[in-house]
């Protein structure tokens, strides 16, 4: 009987032999030379003082401190072949900066690869090489994909060229730091550096998704892997290989997650959609009659989850296309339509604000506030009211969000909004709150606009 069950649950398990001699010969091996370069290897789209900046790692095995600080800088990673005339897709990250690229297929030819664009947004390049009839992948739909599916990569880890890994899929619709347009495929894949740029094969041989990031402590696999999907990337390809570029809708707001605490200061049941804290004047959003408070519940017939469905739904629209939109404002459902614009190259300006320290109590949220100052009134982010965090004299109101020298611009309690136009206004209305009572602020910091849920005090 034990032995019948041994028999049983063997031939239960994958076999995954069939699939990697299958699949192999379309999977290539990519080295790049660099020029010198003085940057950091590790994420290119963290700041290294951001917390993840240690933990999100897109992985080229550049070596465990700095690059080499010589003009033959190689650095290696994967890819695998979309077209037999000579189409290769693999990670931006993986040729970035590259002066010369070398695709090796398994048969051991070599071949210089010209590199026909990238898309660091989604971490997507596409190389063309000069050969004819060479093995490709066929595609799979990670739509498809469930939690618990086994899944394959194929790879060079370290250089260790066609490496076969597996395991399951652990989950979908990942949103990782600084990546909005991707809804990652999580796995416990063993993905190491080397194997950047390879592909995510399902049970039937298909891609499904490009091996691009793991999370790690020290830089090599600790059993959380990242795959960009497979539809993402041959979208992205597909305008690569006709202009060289990629064009992605905006419509210009700024947006949040929707926590527990905001949901019922907006009155909605649940939290879902995507907050809006701050739009553009002028951008497609203000030009609907998108206004700041807004939760996007549904976007082109779609439906926004979770706020970083927004971005990918906006960015995925073709620039100049008209986009039906649901909105949730002041307890009502309501329906807008715009015109989706085209996603310019990102700029960021942060200012600080700097608030006059004064003597006065706090009030019933644990804060003290202060006028602006003249200056701060003449820069126009307080052009109607609004006042200064001062300093933050509560342990829930230090636990917050909130910091000194910010800004508040208006409050939302059981979803009505209270425009601030004063100290004495907003201490008013902060103190006819009720006790434990928790209310939702929007928040200036330098140019941007958040809304900052904040409980009162219970005595």
């Amino acid at each position: 009987m034990l032995l019948s069950g041994r028999i049983a649950l063997a031939k239960e398990l994958p076999d995954f032999a069939d699939l990697a001699e299958r699949q192999g010969a379309a999977v290539v091996n990519i080295s790049t030379t660099q020029a010198l370069r003085q940057a950091r290897p590790g994420v290119p789209s963290l700041d290294e003082d951001d917390p993840m900046f240690d933990l999100f790692r897109r992985f080229i095995p550049r070596g465990p401190s700095a690059p080499r600080m010589d003009p033959d800088n190689r650095s290696l990673g994967s890819g695998f072949i979309v077209s037999p005339d000579g189409y290769v897709l693999t990670n931006a990250h993986v040729v970035d900066g590259a002066d010369e690229i070398v695709v090796k297929l398994t048969d051991k030819r070599e071949f210089r690869a010209r590199l026909i664009g990238t898309d660091p947004r989604t971490d997507v390049a596409l190389l063309k090489i000069d050969a004819t009839g060479l093995p490709k992948v066929s595609f799979g739909d990670p739509g498809k994909l469930r939690v618990g599916d086994w899944v394959v990569a194929i790879g060079a880890p370290f250089g260790f060229e066609n490496s076969v890994t597996a395991g399951i899929v652990s989950a979908k619709g990942r949103s990782l730091p600084q990546e909005n347009f991707v809804p990652f495929i999580q796995t416990d894949v063993a993905i190491n550096p080397g194997n950047s740029g390879g592909p995510l094969f399902n049970m039937k041989g298909e891609v499904v998704g490009i091996n691009s990031q793991i999370y790690s402590r020290t830089g090599g696999f600790m059993g959380l892997s990242f795959a960009i999907p497979i539809d993402v990337a041959m979208d992205v390809q597909s305008q690569l290989r006709a202009s060289g570029r990629v064009q992605r809708g905006r419509i210009g707001v700024v947006i949040q997650e929707v926590s527990r605490e905001l949901a019922d200061s907006f009155n909605l049941g649940k939290p879902v959609g995507a907050l809006v804290s701050s739009v553009e004047k002028g951008s497609p959003a203000d030009k609907a009659g998108i206004e700041q408070g807004d939760i996007v519940l549904r976007f082109d017939n779609r439906t926004v989850g979770v706020s970083g469905d927004l971005p990918r739904l906006v960015g995925s629209t073709r620039p100049g296309s008209k986009a039906p939109v649901q909105v949730w404002r002041k307890g009502t459902v309501r329906d807008l339509v715009v015109m989706v614009a085209e996603l310019p190259e990102d700029k960021a300006r942060k200012v600080a604000l700097k608030a006059p320290r004064q003597d006065v109590a706090p009030n019933r949220l644990g804060i003290v506030v202060v006028e602006p100052t003249a200056e701060q009134r003449r820069d126009g982010r307080f052009p109607a009211g609004g006042v200064v965090v001062d300093a933050l004299r509560s342990a829930s109101a230090r636990a917050s969000e909130i910091q000194a020298g910010d800004g508040i611009l208006a409050l939302v309690s059981k979803g009505v909004r209270t425009d601030i136009r004063s100290v004495e206004q907003f201490n008013r209305v902060v103190g006819a709150l009720d006790l434990g009572q928790t209310v939702t602020l929007l928040v200036l910091r330098g140019e941007t606009q958040t809304f900052v849920p904040l409980r009162t005090l219970e005595r």
